[in-house]
Order: C-alpha cells, then sequence, then structure tokens
C-alpha cells in the first residue's frame, strides 16, 4: 500500500503528519525498526532482539514484567524465601519522527526474605544485634 508515493511501513495507522514531525506514524521508520531487548541474566522473553508495535508495548512491556515477577517467586519458594515486595514500573517515550507516544521499557524490583538459620553471615548479625539491645527494655519497678 502506497500514501501518494511513498509506500506505508506502519500498515493501519494515521497518514496524518503531525506539525514540527518528519513524518506520519504511518510511514515511520524509526517505529517500523524498533527493537526491544531484555539486558537481565534471568531467562526470560526478548533475549534476542525483537519488534513490538507501538500499540502493543504496553501489554507485551508488562508481560515480559510479570515473568521476571513469577521468576522471583519461584526463586523464593526453591530457597526458602518469601517474597517481601514486588514492584513494575513502565517507561514511555514519544517517537522523535512522528511523535507517537509508546512503552520504551520496564524495569522490575523485587526484594525477597530468606529463612535461612544455616547462614553464618546471618546468625553473627543477629549475635551481635543481640549483644547490643541487651538491657534496653529493663523495668525495674520495685
Amino acid at each position: 500500500m502506497t500514501i501518494g508515493s511513498q509506500p506505508v511501513k506502519n500498515f493501519g495507522e494515521s497518514t496524518v503528519k503531525l506539525p514540527g514531525r518528519n513524518s506520519s506514524p504511518a510511514e515511520c521508520e524509526t517505529c517500523k525498526n524498533r527493537k526491544y531487548q531484555d539486558g537481565s541474566d534471568e531467562m526470560v522473553s526478548f533475549k534476542s532482539a525483537a519488534h513490538i508495535s507501538p500499540q502493543s508495548s504496553a501489554s507485551r512491556v508488562m508481560a515480559h514484567e510479570r515473568e521476571h515477577v513469577s521468576n522471583a517467586y519461584k526463586k523464593a519458594a526453591q530457597n526458602n524465601g518469601k517474597v517481601i515486595s514486588a514492584n513494575v514500573s513502565l517507561q514511555t517515550a514519544v517517537c522523535p519522527e512522528c511523535g507517537r507516544s509508546y512503552v520504551s521499557g520496564g524495569t522490575t524490583s523485587t526484594q525477597i526474605k530468606y529463612y535461612n538459620e544455616e547462614n553464618p553471615y546471618q546468625k553473627d548479625l543477629k549475635s551481635s544485634d543481640s549483644i547490643g539491645l541487651r538491657g534496653m527494655n529493663v523495668d525495674i519497678a520495685c
């Protein structure tokens, strides 16, 4: 399909070129070639770069970030731990060529509490904490 003499790169998109932009969303080369890739060391989607359309970027990136949350729950369950918190945030951006907004990426942060009393560092920490806390709550009522 073509618009005038320009081939349509993003079928189904608006052909209206916004003021101050180089192209319309239908003709946008930047949106057509945008790729997403995960940089973590976990086994999740997008380990190799892949294209996501701007319309589906929010749902696809959120699904990817949920994989990280799922991995945290699995890791906690396998190592006698509990997920204390899991937060997902999505970042948005505006295409400099056509002006369309899209989800540009996401981050996931998790906190896991482990119940491992065999850890010598944890035992030492508890021991040193108990020394400092002894006698702090003494009731000397006679």
